[in-house]
């Protein structure tokens, strides 16, 4: 599953689902796809994502199957994946604006 995320103050951001509900969980909601955070709310939830990113939280992220290949490919952190979301939180929390998402891309 993809779930993208949307804001009036940035462009939309795909990622996989098992890392956008991590990344929802950190930011203290449930996780549940779809749904929103009202602009009020924005400042917070980032404030809780930096905060907990920062302090290493783990959520538990499902693992890729292993396709064979012989060279292992290096592992992507929590907090890299992050980046995108952080940006876009940023963005909505200083033009005051709601974000969004859902699953799959949204249409063109």
């Amino acid at each position: 599953m993809l779930v993208t995320f949307r804001t009036k103050a940035w462009g939309n951001i795909t990622m996989f689902g098992d890392v956008a509900v991590a990344l929802l969980k950190l930011m203290g909601h449930s996780g549940t796809v779809p749904s929103a955070i009202l602009a009020r709310d924005v400042p917070a939830a980032l404030q809780r994502l930096k905060e907990r990113l920062a302090a290493g939280a783990f959520v538990e992220v499902e693992k890729p199957q292993d396709d064979g290949e012989d060279e292992k490919q290096p592992a992507v952190g929590l907090r890299t994946r992050a980046y995108p979301l952080l940006e876009l939180l940023a963005a909505a929390a200083e033009q005051e604006c709601d974000v969004l998402w859902q699953a799959g891309e949204p249409p063109l």
